[in-house]
């Protein structure tokens, strides 16, 4: 049996992370580039698929940590996996229930008008800025879990 616990936590963490990559770094910019005359709707899409990808992070990150601590106990908690999923796991809720109103919230003030063509313009970029930066740190730390994992090998 537990060899199927450890094959779905390695399920999980390389469609966690196969998932940010993706969808950070394909599936968003290909939206972009093929939608470059309604931007509106490539970030509206981009969005969905970030929201989708946070919830997939959520369900994930809490499994391998559940699964870590039964599995080592208390010295998993003394593993830099361990503390990279839960700095992965805040990274996600910050970004999905803290940044995503703000930008959401910016976006329902400046209607009828894009938010891009609106006073809030600059806040929004400043608040996409941050979430970019925190979503490259994610990226990088999961990088960092497939190498180490040993399923790069």
């Amino acid at each position: 049996m537990r060899r199927f616990w450890d094959g779905l936590a390695g399920t999980l963490l390389v469609l966690w992370i196969g998932g940010i990559w993706a969808i950070g770094y394909v599936a968003a910019p290909v939206l972009f580039a093929s939608l470059g005359d309604d931007k509106q709707l490539a970030g509206m899409l981009a969005g969905k698929l970030f929201e989708m990808m946070a919830w997939i992070g959520i369900a994930a990150a809490a499994y391998l940590l559940i699964y870590r601590i039964a599995r080592d106990g208390g010295a998993a908690l003394k593993t830099l996996f361990f503390w990279a999923v839960a700095a992965m796991l805040g990274l996600t809720l910050v970004g999905l229930f803290g940044i995503q109103p703000i930008l959401q919230g910016l976006k329902d003030q400046a209607m009828p008008y894009a938010v891009m063509q609106s006073v809030f313009a600059d806040r929004f970029r400043h608040w996409h800025g941050v979430s970019s930066i925190l979503y490259l740190i994610q990226s990088a730390l999961g990088l960092l879990l497939v190498w180490r994992s040993g399923l790069a090998r």
